[in-house]
């Protein structure tokens, strides 16, 4: 099945979940998966957040993002991939003068 970001409206987002600056993602979702081509803006962070029911992956497709998972902190770059495992908690920021554009899969658990 072919998802054409492109083709889904952008949604902006500011201050997102207790985070800071400017948030927007393309999502695609059904009740088993959502999938969202996101942009972090520069200075930009999404708030901590638990994931208590699934897991989310973010691949970074261009920029560089400080990730944290449960205190931990991580640099990524295009071509990594963050993993917050069910249970974790986490967040990211950019603390670059350009955009962060990653893809985030949270899937589902039984």
């Amino acid at each position: 099945m072919l998802i054409d970001f492109d083709k889904i409206a952008e949604t902006h987002a500011v201050d997102f979940r207790g985070g800071h600056g400017i948030f927007d993602r393309r999502i695609f979702e059904d009740p088993r998966v959502k999938i969202m081509y996101s942009t972090l803006r520069p200075g930009a962070s999404t708030g901590l957040h638990r994931h208590e029911q699934n897991c989310e992956i973010m691949f970074v497709v261009s920029g560089e993002g400080h990730f944290y998972d449960n205190g931990e902190e991580e640099v990524l770059h295009a071509g990594q991939c963050h993993y917050c495992a069910m249970g974790h908690e986490h967040y990211v920021e950019n603390q670059t003068d350009h955009d962060l554009l990653f893809l985030a899969i949270v899937a589902e658990h039984h």
